[in-house]
């Protein structure tokens, strides 16, 4: 009898289960509310990513300043004093020298956060973008197959040894800040290019100075990593990343995910391709595939419509009619 009893109430014991799940579960999935409306803000607010993008410029342009004034023998001096060994301070130095100049690459983010807030529209800063890149590559060409080119080409020193018969890092370098201002939202973009510019500086400077130092173990391909140089780059990416969303909720699993996949495409890179192709694009599509998922209960808060909801909340330019 009560068995009986108990597959009569089945059916109305599911059907109330049903209804219960229709109230509490929209869509039919299960959606945790994280926070109030009050605190998520699905992206950086203009002002605060112009100051953070000052306040990087100011301070490479400082640092860079600082370099430059040095002698080559205090630089040397100060390197062993921090700890660098004998062997290792002429390279050291001389790759000082390169990635200061790379960190001119963090012009590419401000400019175009300057550009955009000043109602320039994302379509005409992706053929800007596009435009300089086949002219950078098609002189770097030249640079490669015509003599007169190759004798005359400024900053001839800054090129490593492989560079001189192939397209050099610049032109790989703006192929990829291109392509992650064309694909991504351009809170992405930045920061990907961000990632891009310092992780990677990190990474040569640690990795060349104070590599295997502390972890005896040679890593990536051929064994020409070092773990040192790697954590140094997912330090300097992670800490980045959070400053700049700063402002979103959840930041730290999206900007975690996309500094694992820089830090390991430069360990890596993957497909063959160079690094400073690689880094910007793989880690811009963690960004947003990172983003994407924290905010799927939210689909307004997506990502992918980032641009559009910042060019509906910048003003206009030209004011109201």
């Amino acid at each position: 009898a009560a068995a009986a009893a108990a597959a009569a109430a089945a059916p109305a014991i599911v059907a109330a289960a049903a209804a219960v799940a229709d109230l509490d579960m929209p869509s039919g999935s299960y959606c945790k509310v994280w926070s109030s409306t009050v605190e998520v803000s699905p992206l950086p607010s203009e002002p605060f990513l112009t100051a953070c993008l000052v306040v990087l410029v100011l301070a490479s342009l400082v640092a860079v300043l600082a370099i430059k004034a040095l002698r080559p023998h205090v630089l040397r001096r100060l390197l062993k004093n921090a700890g660098v060994v004998a062997h290792k301070v002429a390279t050291t130095a001389r790759e000082i020298e390169r990635k200061t100049f790379h960190l001119c690459g963090l012009l590419v983010p401000f400019i175009y956060q300057v550009l955009l807030q000043r109602g320039v529209s994302q379509a005409f800063c992706i053929r800007l973008c596009w435009s300089i890149t086949v002219l950078g590559c098609s002189l770097d060409m030249m640079r490669i197959h015509v003599p007169l080119v190759q004798r005359n080409w400024p900053m001839k020193s800054l090129l490593r040894d492989r560079e001189q018969g192939q397209l050099c890092g610049g032109s790989y370098f703006s192929l990829g800040c291109t392509m992650a201002i064309h694909f991504f939202s351009p809170a992405i973009a930045m920061t990907a290019i961000i990632f891009l510019v310092l992780g990677d500086m990190s990474a040569a400077l640690i990795g060349r100075s104070l590599g295997q130092s502390v972890c005896n173990v040679k890593i990536g391909p051929g064994g020409k990593k070092s773990v040192e140089g790697s954590v140094a780059m997912f330090m300097v990416c992670i800490m980045s990343g959070c400053v700049i969303f700063s402002q979103v909720h959840l930041r730290e699993y999206a900007v975690f995910v996309a500094a694992l996949v820089a830090t390991l495409t430069e360990l890596y890179e993957p497909f063959g391709l160079n690094d400073n192709v690689s880094i910007p694009v793989l880690s811009g599509l963690a960004l947003t595939l990172g983003f994407a998922r924290t905010y799927s209960c939210e689909p307004s808060h997506n990502p992918l419509l980032w641009y559009t909801m910042k060019a509906q909340m910048r003003p206009s330019p030209h004011g109201s009619d």
